[in-house]
Formats: C-alpha cells, structure tokens, sequence
C-alpha cells in the first residue's frame, strides 16, 4: 500500500499548490483510502451513490466526498446531505432536486456543470448554450441552496494528444468567459491518470486521479 502514498506525494510536488488532487476511490476499499487520510488527505471521488454511502459510512466525517459519476434523480437524496461537491450536473432538473433536498437539510450544494468537450459516444455532457441557459434561468438564481460554481469536462480516451489539447484549450476558453460572468465560479475540473499533466498545462484547477494512485481497479472489491 506504500505505492498510493508514494505516488500521491509525487504528483503533489510536481504540481502547482492552487491545483487540488481528487483522488477518484470508485471500486477501491476502505483500507487505500484510509492511507491517503493518513498523510492529510480529504478529497475522494466516487462514480456510483450505493457504494460512495456506504464509505461515508465507514469513514471519518471530515473527509469531503466528490460524486463525478452519472446523476440519477431519486438517488440525490441519499448524498445531498453530505456531499460536497457534485462535478457531473447536466440538467436543470437535477438543480432542482439538489436545491429542494438541500433546503431540508439547511445546506448549500455546490456543483459543477459537465461540459462535453469530446465527440466519443461514453462521453457525456452538455454544450456552452445549454450551460448559459442553465445559469441564465430566473429560477436558478433565485435558489439558495444550490450553487454552481465552474465546470468539469472529460478529455479523449484516444490519441494524438494534440487532439486532448484542442479539448482542454476549449473548457478552459469557457471557464474563463463564465469566471467572468459569474463570481461564484472558481473551479475548472479538468485531467484524470492519463493526461492530467496536459490539463495542467491548460488551466485546471481540479485534477482527478485514480488508476494513478491506486493501480489498476477491480470490480466487486471488498469496501
């Protein structure tokens, strides 16, 4: 297990101090994550509701939970209550939802809106014009307790890299034209194990590593 401490303090001196690593935990057990708590780390994202539940459960209570998988309306309440940032929000009915759990909880539910960056069909997302008029929408602006504050995007799985790059380059431009716009956007998740060196290059402010850290995943892993 020294391999995951060891590799999460290289990739954090190696990279620049504003820049935040998530360390992605999907299909890895208590125990990996326990050594990254160890050293001081509390970022851990997680793709699937059922299993990020039940290491909120198992796990210390200051550790700040990241959901980066696809949204499912009746699942949000199960994590609105102690989620602290959801990355992958596509549609304005998901807003609702936060927002309304969110109330009942009194708490605020910071989010991020995924931006598809890439044209592979596995790749989600929505376009710059729907991301505007999610923003825009009286309705949003006048809920309390749901914030957006900056974009996620997932790069080509395939080369060449200069196509990767042309991605990045693309949402950061909208980034930086929403950071702009609105104050409350501050975070660019952009860079998993594969190219988060280039996202680097490109402006992010978030990267997300999994296979980086903890190797290979494997389903049905013990939690």
């Amino acid at each position: 297990m020294n391999h995951i401490k060891n590799r999460f303090l290289f990739v954090k001196r190696s990279i620049p101090k504003n820049i935040k690593i998530l360390a992605v935990s999907k299909n890895q057990n208590v125990s990996s994550i326990e050594k990254l708590y160890k050293i001081g780390h509390r970022d851990f994202g997680e793709n699937y509701v059922q299993e990020m539940v039940k290491k909120y459960q198992k796990l210390p209570k200051d550790i700040r939970w990241h959901m980066i998988g696809r949204i499912q309306s009746n699942k949000l309440k199960d994590i609105v209550p102690f989620i602290d940032l959801i990355h992958s929000v596509q549609k304005f009915e998901h807003i609702q939802i936060i927002n309304k759990i969110a109330l009942k909880h009194n708490r605020v539910v910071n989010c991020l809106l995924q931006i598809k960056i890439c044209n592979e069909k596995n790749k989600s997302g929505i376009t710059y014009q729907q991301a505007n008029n999610i923003l825009e929408d009286k309705r949003y602006k006048n809920m309390k307790n749901v914030k957006i504050i900056g974009l996620m995007g997932i790069a080509s799985f395939q080369k060449p890299i200069q196509k990767i790059r042309y991605e990045f380059d693309f949402l950061n431009k909208i980034y930086n034209d929403y950071k702009n716009k609105y104050k409350h956007c501050s975070i660019l998740s952009m860079g998993m194990s594969r190219d988060y060196p280039i996202a680097i290059e490109y402006g992010t402010t978030l990267i997300r590593l999994g296979t980086f850290l903890f190797g290979n995943r494997k389903k049905n892993k013990t939690i």
